[in-house]
């Protein structure tokens, strides 16, 4: 069903405040963990960092320096996945904030609960989020695995090392581009909500009461 006052909204009519949809449900639980998450993968990241710039000051081992220069950034790119992945999951709580807060509003004022529908914005939020995740966890899996082949003393992993760093640094240059897109749409998704709960407030005085 369509707005009365904007058309372009879609939405769906109850008699009382629906709940959360399944993205808002795993935003709600999900958010907090994963910025733990970061908040753990960062440090690990500046202390192999910290190491591996000692062994080039000291002219350490080139098999233990190629695999500290995968080990870094497979460490510092968990991070970035992790703290992305709960900005995303904190745009999914606002929203879910939005849809059963105002649909409260509304079953408290006697009215129908409109409640909007998952705009396109939302789909294509939630879809670049998908990807950069998968895109970002795929090079750090990448990365731990280079470093570890090179650790474990494969000269012919030593020596491609170079070029796999070069190729993943693209890789997770495009996940992390992704990952800003993402947030464009989800911040869209947002003043989308916002644009609907401002029609439905003023709709409310002009439509009587349920059981009146």
């Amino acid at each position: 069903m369509a707005s009365t006052i904007n058309p372009g909204f879609r939405y769906e009519v109850s008699d009382r405040a629906l709940g959360l949809n399944l993205p808002q449900r795993i935003g709600g639980v999900l958010w907090l963990p994963v910025l733990v998450m970061a908040l753990m993968a960062f440090p690990v990241g500046v202390v192999l960092g910290a190491v591996r710039a000692n062994e080039l000051s000291t002219d350490g081992q080139a098999d233990t320096i190629a695999a500290l220069g995968h080990f870094v950034p497979a460490a510092n790119f968990l991070g970035f996945a992790a703290v992305f992945a709960a900005i995303s999951f904190a745009i999914a709580r606002i929203l879910g904030e939005f849809r059963t807060g105002g649909g409260r509003v509304q079953e408290a004022a006697g009215r129908r609960v409109e409640t909007l529908r998952m705009p396109v914005t939302a789909k294509i939020f939630i879809g670049l989020m998908a990807i950069a995740m998968m895109t970002l966890l795929a090079a750090v899996v990448l990365h731990v695995v280079a470093g570890a082949a090179i650790a474990g003393g494969s000269a012919s992993a030593l020596g491609r090392s170079e070029r796999w760093a070069i190729w993943l640094e693209g890789v997770r240059r495009f996940g992390i581009a992704t990952y800003l897109m993402s947030f464009a749409f989800g911040l869209s998704t947002i003043v989308t909500a916002l644009r609907f709960q401002a029609v439905r407030i003023r709709e409310l005085p002009d439509e009587m009461k349920l059981g009146g």
